[in-house]
C-alpha cells in the first residue's frame, strides 16, 4: 500500500464531516422535509426582483430541491461517507465507529487497543480513509 498524502485542511474538513455524518443525515431529511412541505422559505432572490421559479407550488418544490445547495452538499458528503465506510474491512468500520460516531471520545490510542491493531497501523488506515473519501468529493489530487 501506497502512502496517500492530502493537504491538512481538507483532511481535517474530511474528520469533521466523519464525527457530523448522522447530524448530516438527519439534516437533508430535514431540509427535504421543510422544501416538500414549505415550512421554510429558500429563496435566494434577496436583491429583489422577480424570481424565475415557477408559481405552481409542485414545480416550485421539485426544483427547490434539485437545485438547494446545502441540499446537495449534504447529499454529496454523506454519499461519500457511505461509499467509503461499505467497503471497508469490519476492522476498519469499527475503527471508524469508535472514533467518530461512538460519541465517547476515543483516542486514537484506545482505538487501537480496543481493535488490536498498532497506533501506526490506525493512522494508516485513517489516512486512506480520509483520502479515498476526499477523493470521491473531489478535494483530493489524484
Amino acid at each position: 500500500m501506497t502512502a496517500v498524502k492530502i493537504e491538512k485542511g481538507v483532511a481535517q474538513y474530511i474528520e469533521h464531516n466523519l464525527y457530523y455524518y448522522f447530524e448530516y443525515v438527519r439534516d437533508i431529511q430535514r431540509l427535504k422535509k421543510d422544501i416538500l412541505f414549505g415550512r421554510a422559505n429558500y429563496d435566494e432572490n434577496v436583491g429583489g426582483g422577480r424570481g424565475n421559479l415557477p408559481s405552481r407550488p409542485t414545480e416550485r418544490r421539485t426544483i427547490e430541491l434539485i437545485t438547494h445547495r446545502r441540499l446537495e452538499r449534504l447529499e454529496q458528503i454523506v454519499h461519500a461517507i457511505q461509499t467509503v465506510y461499505g467497503l471497508l474491512s469490519p476492522e476498519k468500520q469499527k475503527a471508524v465507529q469508535l472514533k467518530y460516531w461512538s460519541g465517547k471520545n476515543y483516542t486514537w490510542e484506545q482505538v487501537a487497543r480496543e481493535i488490536g491493531v498498532s497506533v501506526r497501523q490506525l493512522y494508516r488506515w485513517r489516512d486512506q480513509i480520509i483520502y479515498d473519501i476526499a477523493k470521491l468529493l473531489g478535494e483530493a489530487n489524484s
